[in-house]
């Protein structure tokens, strides 16, 4: 686990926003050089690709607000900083500006911050907020620059899940969407260091007597996701882009195989993430994203090529 990958002027960059933007960038070459090579407006690509990071951030930053238990948090913070507790050690909380509580060894924030809900690059991003965001003004983007809508979304469907692999990797630098906890013995078991996520939910939960322990092992659901990730990008850039019947089916394929894989990876994960009628917040999209794929495979794959 590093949380962090490096400074700048002083200021931390997690690792997770620090590789979710080495996914966009390779995601945004590979997918202008391929319009280049289709003879496309590559540069509308390059464009899209930016427009959909700045739109990506704010929709994912607002889904994780309203659907990752971390609601009222927010609001406290803004309103009654007292009833906030950051559990992290208390070198951490002093770099956070904190007040340390020694006896219970609990950061409460010193100052009240209406404004932190909106503070994307200290973590905090539900990638389905951001696909439904940064999907809705893409759409509208190209089609205002007259390029082809549906050629235009199946470069970014044949690269996102290469983003996403990078992605995934922040997350388990970061120590968030950690699994369910497993048998030591199982080979792919991992821990998480004292204070991280992990090890505080666990806590929580009666697992582990005390958060500053290292956690206990869980799947490690961030690589599952990842190279599964990995995987669909091949597929799609290598075994179906030379076999595409119609435009549109890259990204419908990447959204359909996305879902699946998210839907099964919710049972293994055991990060706060919403529930409702027994399925978290991204298995309940992914079975209306499964739900819009059919009814689109269905009417794009009528149309005339």
């Amino acid at each position: 686990m590093k949380p962090t990958l490096f400074e700048v002027f002083g200021e931390t960059v997690p690792a997770y926003f620090g590789m979710l933007m080495v996914g966009f960038g390779l995601a945004i070459f590979l997918a202008q050089r391929q319009a280049r090579r289709m003879k496309l407006d590559h540069d509308t690509m390059i464009d899209l690709g930016l427009y959909a990071l700045l739109w990506g951030v704010i929709g994912s930053r607002i889904l994780h607000v309203i659907a990752d238990g971390l609601f009222w948090d927010y609001v406290h913070l803004c309103t009654d900083p007292s009833q906030v507790e950051w559990h992290v050690t208390a070198a951490r909380c002093a770099k956070l500006e904190g007040v340390w509580d020694p006896a219970l060894e609990i950061c409460r924030p010193a100052e009240r911050d209406c404004f932190a809900w909106a503070k994307f690059w200290n973590g905090g991003l539900a990638y389905y907020g951001g696909l439904i965001a940064a999907s809705g003004y893409g759409i509208y983007f190209l089609r205002k620059e007259k390029f082809p809508v549906l050629k235009g979304v199946d470069l970014v469907g044949m690269v996102m899940p290469l983003g996403l692999f990078f992605g995934r990797m922040g997350c388990f630098l970061g120590g968030c969407c950690f699994g369910q906890p497993v048998d030591a013995a199982f080979p792919l078991a991992v821990r998480f260091p004292a204070w991280s996520d992990a090890s505080q939910e666990q806590h929580e939960h009666g697992l582990l007597d005390l958060p500053s322990l290292e956690s206990l092992p869980v799947h490690p659901t961030q690589l599952y996701e990842s190279f599964g990730c990995l995987a669909i990008a091949a597929f799609l850039m290598l075994v179906w882009r030379p076999r595409k019947r119609f435009d549109g089916q890259l990204m419908l394929l990447f959204l359909a195989l996305y879902a699946v894989l998210r839907f099964v990876l919710e049972y293994f994960r055991a990060d706060d993430r919403g529930a409702l009628l027994g399925l978290s917040t991204s298995q309940l999209i992914g079975v209306v994203i499964l739900g819009i794929v059919a009814v689109a495979w269905k009417r794009l794959s009528a149309r005339p090529t």
